[in-house]
């Protein structure tokens, strides 16, 4: 008998579909279904690997390539996607509210801040800007505690007025006046 997919789930009321389809002695296969009409998928087989599946566009039931993950890889993936997502929604947030701006901030190399942790920079208090999350390397740190360390190559995302992301770079730069 053909696997079938369970009545699938919906994420967070985005009108997103996610199905699941059982694969027995397999595992089990995860698909999504873009606003285009294409289908990816994820089989997570029982021994712990995964394939990503992307589907060929005139025939979508027909897989047109599989990509075996390791868990590094799958990983990355999952960073990379996640990071990209959470700074659009932020982007599209600072776009809808008149004022409020989302700017991804560079720890520059020299920074009296390097190696300290987030909470030795009082930005918050000194700018009137929040910063909401950090990335590092190809992972994201969202809504970081004062306790974070800020290391070489941290990329900081700070959301606030003109005035107070100017005034958290020239914090991270110079440190304060």
């Amino acid at each position: 008998m053909p696997a079938a997919p369970d009545d699938g789930a919906t994420i967070a009321g985005v009108g997103i579909r996610i199905e699941k389809v059982d694969l027995p002695g397999i595992g089990v296969r995860h698909d999504l279904v873009t606003e285009g009409g294409r289908r990816i998928s994820v089989v997570s087989h029982r021994d712990g690997e995964r394939d990503l599946g992307v589907f060929d566009v005139d025939d979508p039931d027909a897989c047109r390539d599989s990509i075996p993950l390791n868990d590094d890889e799958a990983a990355a993936l999952a960073d990379v996607l996640g990071t990209s997502v959470m700074l659009s929604r932020l982007t599209s947030l600072s776009d809808e509210t008149a004022g409020l701006y989302t700017e991804q901030i560079a720890l520059p190399t020299d920074s009296p801040y390097l190696n300290h942790r987030l909470g030795d920079t009082k930005a918050r208090t000194r700018t009137h800007a929040s910063i909401v999350a950090i990335v590092r390397d190809a992972a994201i740190i969202p809504s970081p505690t004062p306790a974070e360390m800020l290391r070489a190559g941290d990329v900081l995302v700070v959301v606030g007025t003109r005035e107070g992301l100017d005034g958290v770079a020239r914090l991270l730069a110079n440190g304060p006046d």
